[in-house]
């Protein structure tokens, strides 16, 4: 699993993206100048430049979505029941990715220069924890509560790795803590189901990414992805068997500095070169939809989600085989939750 989610990083060292990801941001990469045949600094480092600006584009969604996954509570759909009432879980969230396969592909020192990058299908990982606290018990309706309010917490943990040339490095801590609240709509009765309304902010804790890709390198330093999430929730459970439903939409917000090294070619005639740093972000929006099935074994509560994002926009001046950067992803999440 720790492989899978540093191939993923992998793929984000050799990436950046365009603010607002609505078209193909070229003026970030100037062209440069050829003199005597030979390209300068410039000329000789736009492609590397707008690859990684496509690649980056390509993978940040999937990121993103590993990371929110869908229920903010697996098998929850109302509020807890207020004070003395908790739920602490861990799950495993995964996308069916696309990885672009970067190996095969060696940057042209003439100039930005269209390529169709193959991709292969990659299960992208994300293990979190999550703890809900009740706060507000609701005001009693008939037989159940409306307005009963939970705090969410949720943590993210992405180790160090120096390996397979990829080397991550975690300056500010590998530990990444989110929060957020639920509100009760209808808290879960005999009779009712549970309605809820949830927002959750989730990141990844900052990385610095050294990758190479034969004798070239690209620096990505203080790379970030924030992500914000809010569901509406559904849910009940039927002696041993829990059903849950829901829709939201989710923000992927993320920025970086990238830098390159370009080594010494022959055809053309071109001396190493060091790109100039360029401090790159991106933010894009996607609809989220999911189902829970949960076993629930007094306290403790097995839950299997499936769910869909879609939605957004996003142009890119190279090509990907199979899905592209903005089409639809399916996610799955397996995780386990103990509660009062």
């Amino acid at each position: 699993m720790k492989a899978r989610l540093f191939i993923s990083f992998a793929a984000i060292a050799l990436a950046a993206t365009s603010a607002g990801a609505q078209g193909v941001d070229t003026q970030r990469c100037p062209p440069g100048n050829v003199g005597a045949g030979i390209p300068d600094q410039t000329r000789a480092s736009q492609d590397a430049c707008q690859k990684s600006i496509d690649l980056f584009q390509y993978m940040a969604p999937q990121l993103g979505t590993a990371i929110t996954g869908g229920n903010a509570t697996l098998g929850q759909g109302g509020s807890l029941g207020g004070l003395g009432h908790f739920s602490v879980g861990l799950r495993i969230n995964a996308v069916q990715g696309s990885l672009p396969q970067i190996q095969n592909v060696t940057p042209a020192v003439t100039g930005a220069t269209s390529t169709n990058f193959d991709t292969k299908t990659q299960i992208i990982p994300m293990p979190t924890a999550d703890l809900a606290i009740g706060i507000f018990k609701g005001l009693p309706l008939a037989i159940t509560n409306v307005g009963g309010i939970d705090l969410l917490l949720s943590a993210a943990y992405l180790p160090e790795f120096d390996g397979s040339g990829v080397s991550v490095k975690v300056p500010d801590g590998s530990l990444k803590i989110g929060y957020g609240a639920r509100v009760g709509i209808l808290q879960e009765s005999l009779l009712t189901p549970g309605i809820s309304v949830s927002y959750l902010q989730r990141d990844l804790p900052t990385v610095n990414i050294v990758g190479a890709s034969g004798n070239d390198s690209l620096y990505v330093n203080n790379l970030s992805l924030k992500t914000k999430a809010w569901r509406v929730v559904a849910s009940k459970s039927l002696l041993f068997i829990g059903l849950a439903a829901g829709a939201g939409q989710d923000t992927y917000e993320s920025s970086t500095d990238i830098g390159a090294h370009v080594a010494a070619r022959t055809v053309p005639p071109t001396p190493a070169v060091n790109m100039t740093p360029v401090s790159v972000s991106q933010n894009i929006t996607r609809t989220n939809v999911f189902a829970n099935l949960s076993m629930n074994l007094l306290l403790l509560k097995l839950t299997g989600e499936i769910g869909q994002v879609s939605g957004g926009t996003i142009n890119t001046f190279n090509t990907f085989s199979g899905k592209q950067a903005a089409d639809s992803r399916i996610y799955g999440s397996v995780g386990a939750r103990f509660g009062f």
